[in-house]
């Protein structure tokens, strides 16, 4: 990723933050690598028809004056902002899919500023998987199918390493602009001893997760409640079934058969799909982490705050 790709997101999602943006990304797919060279935001608009054309049109726009420009125009993704990791959604997983329908390779950048404020660069790119995107263009997200291709709720996403380079250009004069003092405004927020703020916002969401998971989970077990009484109404239908049909062959009469598709009790109940408890997993998984991580780093800072008192 070129640095002034990155500094655009960045900048983008900071000065909207917290509402949610997001942006088309520009490059080339170069064999094994996807360079991101440059970038262009997408503006905040209403959900509506119109609005769906006024943002066509403003992209094919944008694109063409870039290319007026001699800038490269080939869309490879989009990137977005999102608060506290919150991003993994099916709104995410549909907008791949609708990207993978044009263009081989995408992906899609996700950077979070209320985690950079606390003076680490939350940036990820992010692809579905392969084996995920065929279950999912085949609306084969059932029990039986995941359990075949033995997916689970961490083979949803794959995450790309990012490498961020500039031209030699660049490079030499962003040494020229580099104060003399070392220490930059990243560096003393990684001393920030408060993280309780940070840490209060991620467990309310994990606990929203946790409520968001036991609602799926009350679905599932609806659902085989319900397999569970449609399965024994059709045992007792078809044990009665074979009843009536001994008695006609006893009197000598065709037997009747033993199934029938108009009965209600035959009627295949829908399985609910299991995306969404999978998706509040993955999120619940990486709120945990975020929380560990925080966790973690700010005992280090206390033990040397501790140090540095006894000193």
């Amino acid at each position: 990723m070129e640095g002034l790709a990155l500094l655009k997101i960045i900048k983008h999602c900071e000065e909207f933050a917290p509402a949610l943006v997001t942006g088309q990304l520009l490059g080339l797919d170069v064999g094994s690598v996807l360079e991101v060279t440059n970038c262009f935001p997408f503006p905040i608009r209403e959900e509506d028809d119109e609005a769906d054309a006024d943002g066509a049109n403003y992209q094919l726009e944008m694109m063409r004056c870039l290319r007026e420009v001699n800038v490269d125009n080939n869309t490879i993704g989009w990137y977005q902002s999102c608060l506290l990791g919150s991003f993994q959604t099916v709104e995410l997983i549909e907008t791949f899919m609708n990207y993978q329908e044009s263009i081989r390779r995408c992906v899609c950048i996700v950077y979070d500023p209320s985690r950079s404020s606390q003076g680490v660069l939350a940036l990820k790119a992010l692809k579905l998987t392969d084996s995920f995107m065929d279950l999912y263009r085949n609306n084969g997200l059932t029990g039986e199918k995941l359990r075949e291709k033995k997916l689970s709720w961490v083979d949803i996403f794959e995450e790309i390493p990012i490498k961020v380079s500039n031209s030699a250009l660049v490079s030499a004069f962003m040494k020229e602009l580099e104060p003399e003092s070392p220490v930059t405004q990243c560096d003393f927020d990684r001393l920030k001893l408060s993280t309780a703020p940070f840490m209060e916002r991620n467990l309310e969401f994990l606990i929203g997760c946790m409520d968001d998971l036991s609602s799926e989970q009350n679905k599932f077990q609806y659902y085989y409640r319900n397999l569970s009484r449609q399965q024994s109404q059709q045992q007792a239908w078809l044990q009665k079934r074979r009843q009536e049909n001994m008695a006609r062959k006893a009197a000598g009469e065709e037997p009747l058969p033993e199934e029938d598709p108009s009965n209600p009790i035959f009627k295949p109940i829908p399985e609910p799909s299991r995306l969404e408890g999978y998706l509040v997993t993955n999120q619940i998984s990486s709120y945990c982490n975020h929380i560990n991580g925080v966790a973690g780093q700010n005992f280090n800072r206390l033990y040397l705050m501790k140090a540095l008192h006894e000193d």
